[in-house]
């Protein structure tokens, strides 16, 4: 997205859970949206979408165990994965 790289959910989590996760995550940004003259009620729902991301493994500590670095929200021309002229 407006080339950036985003880490992409766990795969190893059970699709009921990963089920579970990303239906909190939308209700979660649903409750961002509804938030929006509320700070209090915004940075809560804001805190929830994180804790979701989190969960999900699209935040946080990597997932992965092959030593491969994170470039999470990375711009891609600055990593690896960029093209080179």
């Amino acid at each position: 997205m407006r080339g950036r790289l985003w880490r992409a959910t766990n795969p190893a989590l059970p699709k009921g859970q990963r089920q579970k996760l990303a239906n909190e995550l939308m209700d979660a940004r649903r409750a961002v949206r509804d938030a929006k003259d509320d700070p209090a009620a915004m940075k809560a729902a804001r805190a929830r979408v994180h804790a979701a991301k989190v969960a999900l493994g699209e935040r946080g500590p990597v997932w992965w165990d092959d030593g491969a670095p994170d470039y999470n929200r990375s711009l891609v021309k600055n990593t690896p994965y960029g093209e080179t002229d």
